[in-house]
């Protein structure tokens, strides 16, 4: 039984999984935890990380080389996605993690980031030959992949994720109808050009955090729990309702809500407005959270296959 991790560098939060593995299987996990550290923060209006993002990131990532060493991991990879994409100066960051962590952090394209993706619901939810769409709305982008069962038929990556649409569209606050309303304009006009649907009435599964605090706000958790939060069903009226609880408050306030993780406040209504722009292009009524992350994708093709 040996011991691997990954490692996912977002723009919004980094996150770590950790299992034991036997037989190409894992028969345990050790840690699966995020931290938000907002790395693409300013990204979609300067072109560069900011120097307080960086430092926030390299804090987090030293805490997760604390822990590969704490539990001994013989192998790990680690990843990194939109920010690191498309920020001109990404490459000091992953040369810093380097000389200071020893950390090697590849930048992946955003359709291998959508395979890997899919690798994770695949593995965590029981798909059967369902004509599926799998969502994974990130800080800085969105993921769509379209598959039946374990075949992917189609996968890409669109520049459009909740800390980039906050940053550009959600600015007062409480936030502003017309400005929720322009947010809403623009998503439609952005999907209705590059969202094309092999299916005409998928199976719909959202990933990401965007999904994982929508499933504790709606169970009201008072602490996450991922059994509980795997598998819930949102539909479309209940997303309504809790976008116009949100959409009332002021940052400060969301923070009462219950399942709502703190640090996800200020960008929790704009991945709120692309689930429900992307539930209406699809025409889909309900959608179905998977705990599953890209880190867990990452884990099962690297180690499991």
């Amino acid at each position: 039984m040996e011991t691997y991790a990954t490692i996912d560098v977002g723009s919004n939060q980094v996150l770590i999984h950790i299992a034991r593995v036997e037989d190409k299987k894992v028969v345990e996990t050790l840690v699966d935890k995020g931290e938000i550290t907002k790395l693409g923060e300013g990204v979609n209006q300067t072109g560069v990380l900011k120097k307080e993002a960086m430092e926030r990131t390299l804090n987090a990532l030293k805490e997760f080389k604390n822990l590969l060493e704490e539990y001994g991991v013989k192998e790990y990879v680690a990843v990194g996605t939109s920010a690191l994409r498309e920020a001109k100066n990404a490459s000091d960051f992953l040369k810093m993690v380097k000389d200071e962590l020893g950390i090697e952090i590849n930048v992946i394209p955003g359709e291998e980031e959508a395979r890997l993706s899919y690798v994770a619901v695949v593995g965590g939810l029981d798909l059967g030959d369902k004509e599926t769409t799998v969502i994974d709305i990130g800080g800085g982008s969105t993921e769509f992949i379209f598959g039946k069962g374990p075949e992917i038929k189609d996968r890409f990556s669109l520049k459009i994720g909740a800390l980039k649409m906050t940053e550009q569209f959600l600015k007062s606050d409480p936030v502003k109808d017309e400005e929720f309303n322009s947010l809403m304009d623009f998503l439609k006009s952005e999907f209705d050009k590059s969202v094309k649907s092999p299916f005409s009435s998928p199976y719909l599964v959202g990933m990401g955090g965007t999904m994982t605090n929508l499933g504790a706000m709606k169970h009201k958790l008072e602490k996450y729990d991922p059994d509980v939060v795997h598998g819930t069903v949102i539909r479309m009226n209940e997303l309504d309702e809790m976008i116009e609880d949100v959409k009332s408050k002021t940052i400060e306030e969301r923070k009462s809500i219950k399942g709502l993780q703190p640090k996800r406040v200020e960008v929790i209504l704009a991945g709120m407005a692309i689930l429900k722009s992307i539930m209406l292009k699809l025409n889909c009524d309900s959608v179905t959270v998977s705990d599953r992350g890209l880190r867990h994708g990452l884990f099962f093709d690297r180690f499991c296959s």
